[in-house]
This record gives structure tokens, sequence and C-alpha cells, in this order.
């Protein structure tokens, strides 16, 4: 495909990705969605009105709106209209929009003058813990290696519920949190900023349609609502984690929070992207089986640059097919109690580690739990991150001569605030 839009040969917005944002610009405070092509965006608003499909004509409306929510409550038969529409109106060869100067001239913003906004309300956010080598690496350093993975984890995909407040989009920096440590075993903890601050590598999907409570989303279709994905950054404050997730699990140290990419590239853009399903051993329960292959080859990359510095060092290297579970399991599992997931919901995919250890998903593995630090380019160690380090996450397919590329998820690591006690 080929659009009069003109962009690089490998950008990450090709006419054959078009993912969904909402932005405004310091002329227009309104936010608006968008999709990207290029270094442009073309903004929704303003050619909703040509839609003309049978599924879309009457329901144009969701374009119109400040946020993703009423598209996502569609169904798949429209967002697939919608994306072939989008593309025949950027297409070279369509002159609906080409031919349009005063249309163009309203309907494009580069993306260099946008100020991007979170692609949804988020109503609810969960996240997984969906990585085999992730959970692995970490049941080593504090179990042992006989006894990695607990006696769960092979049977569900394991998750706990996060907090949606603190979902942030990508530029928006982070204060190191306080919260309580325990220096030493054995002795009363200590309240402070956290010591140990890290990141966590992952992807999370946009939840799309809803289920009523108390009916199941069945797995053989749980891909009817996966709207879409964004790269995730879900930060965490080591040292307060350690003391306080027994016996409930993660909750301070996940809640200070956390970062999303701001374009959510759809499904239907990953779909000649899909690699084999992580072979599982031992089979899972019935309601957890679908025959069809629901992974993605998406590469994963994190570089981080410390404070007043210009030079970036990238600390890992990774891939979405790495995780044990799909999201279509994942997806059916949190509902198979009947619980009801709305339009926008967010669940991460846990952290995604693979194999080798540059390829692994955090700072915590990285380093080995601190006892192996890493050596940037600048010649400074991290055993986990500083006050002022930026991260900076990007994942990108590629395609035959394309790529379908899902941005930056960048955050900065800002010193602890002032606290009045």
């Amino acid at each position: 495909m080929k659009s009069f839009i003109k962009y690089s040969k490998y950008s990450d917005f090709p006419i054959e990705n078009l993912p969904y944002g909402v932005f405004s610009t310091a002329t227009d405070t309104t936010p608006r969605i968008g999709v990207a092509i290029g270094d442009y965006i073309l903004n929704l608003f303003e050619v909703a009105h040509l839609f003309d499909g049978p599924y879309l004509k009457a329901k144009n409306h969701v374009f119109k709106e400040s946020s993703l929510n009423s598209f996502m409550a569609l169904r798949p038969p429209e967002w697939k209209e919608a994306r072939e529409y989008i593309q025949k109106l950027l297409s070279e060869n369509d002159p609906t929009l080409k031919d349009n100067k005063e249309l163009i001239e309203r309907a494009f913003t580069l993306q260099s003058s946008a100020i991007m906004h979170l692609p949804a309300r988020i109503g609810d956010y969960t996240d997984f813990y969906s990585s085999i080598h992730h959970a692995t690496n970490v049941g080593i350093m504090f179990r042992d290696k006989n006894n990695a993975l607990l006696p769960n984890w092979k049977y569900l995909p394991v998750g706990y519920h996060g907090r949606a407040s603190s979902v942030v989009i990508s530029g928006t920096p982070i204060h190191r949190p306080y919260g309580q440590t325990l220096v030493i075993d054995g002795a009363a903890p200590v309240f402070g900023p956290c010591k140990l601050m890290d990141f966590e590598l992952e992807m999370a999907f946009f939840v799309g349609g809803s289920n009523e409570l108390g009916k199941p989303i069945k797995v053989q279709n749980a891909h009817e609502h996966i709207f879409g994905f964004v790269i995730m950054n879900d930060w965490s404050a080591r040292a307060i984690q350690k003391w306080e997730y027994v016996p409930l699990g993660p909750f301070t140290a996940k809640n200070l929070g956390t970062t999303i990419s701001p374009w959510v590239v759809t499904t239907l853009a990953l779909e000649p992207f899909i690699v084999e399903n992580y072979q599982q051993d031992p089979e899972p329960f019935a309601y957890l089986k679908h025959s069809d292959n629901f992974n993605f080859d998406i590469n994963l990359q994190v570089d981080l640059t410390p404070k007043n510095s210009t030079v970036s060092s990238t600390i890992c290297r990774s891939n979405f097919k790495h995780l044990y579970w799909t999201v279509k399991q994942q997806l059916a599992h949190h509902t198979v109690t009947g619980c009801n997931v709305k339009p926008g919901d967010l669940m991460g995919s846990g952290t995604i580690s693979g194999e080798t250890s540059d390829s692994f998903g955090s700072l915590l593995e990285l380093s080995w739990k601190g006892t192996k630090p890493i050596t940037l380019h600048d010649g400074t160690q991290r055993k986990f991150l500083q006050d002022g380090d930026t991260v900076t996450m990007k994942a990108v397919c590629e395609g035959d001569g394309y790529n379908v590329g899902f941005g930056s998820c960048v955050g900065e690591l800002l010193p602890a605030r002032p606290f009045d006690f």
C-alpha cells in the first residue's frame, strides 16, 4: 500500500499501521482522536463525516469525542471498516482527501506539534505476570532454582488489580516514592524514599466491547474484545515491594505510576505478525484452551539515559513472543468468574523477559538483584535507577519492507518530593 503522505521506508507509522491516539495542540486545546501516519496525525474529527460504510455511517460520532472509549465499545466489523476506510482516504489513488487542499490543511497536524493524552478513560487496570523467564528469574532470586515457579503459575495467568488513576501518558515524569522498607532482616522497618527503583518492560492491551456481569468471555472469542496494544512501563519500588507484598501482593510499590505509549496499535495491524503460541505444559484447562495462534513477533527495546547526558544505552532487547500466557487466556481467566470488563480497561502483560541476560526486562534481573551492576556507555554503572535517569521503551514489528511500530514510552525518574511529617 502507498499513501499520498510521504514517510521514510521504516517509519513506525506507515499506512499498514494506522494506530489511534488522542491529541491536542497549543492552538486547539480540545483533545481529538487521531491516527498516526508518518510524521503526521490525521484528525478524525475533521473527516468523520466522510465515513459512509454500512456500520459506521450512523456512528461516526465516535470519532468526534475526546477519548477512544466509544469507538472501543463497538465490535470488530466496525473496527475493520474504520481501518479500511482510513486506509482508503490516505491512499495515493483516492482523491477524496488528497485533492482537497482546504481539508488537508485542517485535518493534518505534525506529531512534533501535538500534545498527546491518554487514549481512553481507563476504568480498571489489571497487571498480569505472564513471562515464564521473568517469573523464573524472580523465583530463583527470592527462593531457589528448584522452586522458582510457584505451583499455580503454569495453571493460570497470575495477575493483580492495579491502580487506574496513576496510569500516565509517555513523557510524564515519575517521582521516587516514599514507603516502608526493611533494611535489616528481623529488625523494624524504616520509612523514607525508596532506594531501589526499577522499570518493568511490558505491553498492555485495551479492552474493546464488554460483557455482562456473570457472563464470562470465552477464550475462543476473546480476540473480539482485544482492541489494540501499547507499550507499558510498570514502575516498581522494589524495596517497598519486598516488605509489603506478603500476604496480599503488590500495593504501594506499584501504584506510584504506570506509563503507557500514546498510540494504540490495533490487533488488525498486528495480524501479519502472529506467531505460534508458547508451548504450554501442562495442558491448560478447557476454559483456557484455544487452537488459534494469538502470539506476536514484536521486538522490544529499553534505553537508559542518565541525568544531564545525551548518551543513551540500550540495556535490554526482548520480544513479546516470550509470553507464556496469551492475551486471550488472560482475558478469559480474568472474566471466568463472571467479572465484567468495559471498553478502555487496560490489561498489562507483566514484565517480558527472554532467555538470555541481555533480554531481561527489569533492572532487578539485569543486575541480578544488585549483585551484577550493568555498565552504561558513559562509563557509569547501575544496579537500580538513579534520580534523573530517563527510561525509553520502544516496540516494533518488522514486516517485508515496512515496520509497524508503537512509537516510544518515555519517563524520567525525579527525586522524591519533600515530605511533611
